[in-house]
């Protein structure tokens, strides 16, 4: 693979500039200011990132999770540049492109997450169970869904992914000026674009990363032909993507720690001892216990200084110091592991192999046991289930027969009316002289988009007002 072509910076649909427009920004910083001018982009504001439904002002959502990422993306694009141009000394790495990657990965982490359910990652758990639990009692006529769908259209629904989401919504559902949503540059889809396989070509045993998941629909398999041409990837991993990636993982291992803390699922000293255990059974080196002994040497300074909360001290100057070092980290695997991953033979993610990496790793178990299996978190799961269940129930029995030729109740024609005018209009489009098979795929990914396009309080209030709860 090539920089040259890696940064591409033409959009999907071309867009002719004005001469003498006076506008001096790169168009890698024209997209930075369509995301954060974006209603979508505003909603993220709303959707979980741990906690769904959490009425603290602490807790992040996936909004201040989108900035932290975007953060630390933009700090690895930098570090990782330099490491290149004074380490590895790529001849085809020019010194300008730093200020390229910087600003593809400063978008990259505003949308990693954009494409996401409410609930959290939950909620994608929610949309692939009910579809499987389902599709096979769904019928249009008198043939099954799964009768009408390909193998490729039924597992889009089975393997769903918010990453996948979130290309379909920059490049088709968010109605800029028409039917290519921001219409982004080529560069930045590359980029999210983490795993570069349709959802029949996942295989998460493979050891390879990027069949881990899936990275587009098959309503968007001619858009990614077209990016993976426009890039030359060619069914690689975007380089990118491997720093898009750890900076997301930096953010959410140690967030979801402070969180927890912050909740009262984990406590200070519980902290340190599961720390220390999990340094024992990992087999963790020297720099690992150096990071884990820092934890009390800063509790011990907010004695000190007599701080009212030595342990909320401890903690959060301690999360400031591990991201610091995962990002280290993740910079030195990178400039290591460089031509594999421009050769696209990389199988690995960045943050592996090393004291630090294994730090990443134990905070997330962490986080898992403290948080994600708490008795609060379960009886949020289990509320949101609720309501996600009885959306796809609503929905997807409407959508079944919405431009069908299919008489419509009431109620059905009711429910459509309330999907949003511009995705409806997108599904018009893209149907226009496609095959019954292929208008009904589209119609169930009319719900999904829907869905995925709510937040959760307003998720929370359409089932509340639909079911007729007060």
């Amino acid at each position: 693979m090539e920089w040259s072509r890696l940064l591409c910076d033409e959009r999907i649909r071309p867009v002719r500039t004005k001469a003498g427009a006076g506008d001096l920004r790169t168009e890698y910083e024209k997209d930075y200011h369509r995301i954060i001018g974006s209603a979508s982009f505003r909603r993220l504001q709303d959707k979980t990132q741990v906690f769904p439904l959490d009425r603290s002002d602490f807790i992040r959502t996936r909004l201040t999770h989108s900035l932290e990422v975007s953060s630390f993306g933009k700090s690895l694009g930098q570090n990782i540049s330099r490491k290149i141009l004074q380490e590895v000394k790529d001849p085809a790495f020019k010194p300008e492109y730093q200020g390229y990657i910087c600003d593809i990965l400063q978008c990259a982490g505003l949308l990693h997450d954009i494409g996401n359910p409410p609930f959290g990652h939950f909620g994608e758990t929610v949309i692939r169970q009910w579809f499987r639990a389902h599709m096979g009692r769904l019928v249009l006529g008198d043939k099954p869904l799964t009768e009408w769908l390909s193998p490729q259209m039924q597992a889009d629904f089975y393997e769903f992914e918010g990453n996948t989401q979130a290309l379909r919504l920059v490049t088709k559902l968010h109605y800029l000026v028409d039917e290519h949503g921001m219409n982004l540059t080529q560069a930045l889809l590359g980029t999210i674009i983490k795993y570069p396989v349709s959802s029949l070509e996942i295989d998460g045993e493979s050891g390879d990363i990027r069949t881990k998941k899936m990275g587009y629909y098959y309503a968007e398999r001619d858009l990614f032909e077209q990016i993976q041409r426009a890039l030359g990837t060619e069914g690689h991993r975007h380089p990118l993507a491997f720093v898009l990636e750890a900076a997301d993982d930096i953010a959410y291992r140690t967030a979801d720690v402070e969180d927890a803390f912050k909740k009262g699922c984990i406590t200070y000293h519980q902290l340190v001892a599961e720390l220390q255990a999990c340094g024992k059974n990992l087999g963790a080196g020297e720099k690992y216990d150096q990071l884990v002994d820092a934890l009390e040497e800063r509790y011990q300074k907010g004695q000190k200084r007599e701080v009212s909360n030595p342990e909320a001290y401890a903690v959060q100057n301690w999360i400031v110091r591990i991201q610091g070092e995962l990002l280290a980290c993740a910079t030195d695997r990178f400039a290591q592991d460089y031509w594999e991953i421009m050769a696209g033979t990389c199988k690995r993610e960045l943050l592996t192999g090393e004291d630090r990496a294994r730090l990443a790793a134990a905070l997330g178990d962490i986080a898992y046991r403290y948080a994600f299996t708490s008795e609060p978190i379960y009886k949020l799961e289990i509320a949101a289930e609720t309501i996600m269940d009885f959306l796809l129930e609503r929905f997807v029995d409407a959508a079944i027969v919405y431009d069908s030729g299919q008489p419509m109740t009431a109620v059905q024609t009711k429910l459509m009316a309330l999907v949003s005018d511009n995705y409806k209009a997108i599904y018009r489009y893209y149907s226009r002289e496609k095959s019954p098979e292929e208008k009904l795929y589209l119609r169930l990914l009319l719900v999904t988009d829907s869905i995925c396009g709510m937040t959760d309080s307003y998720a929370k209030r359409l089932y509340q007002e639909l079911s007729g709860i007060a």
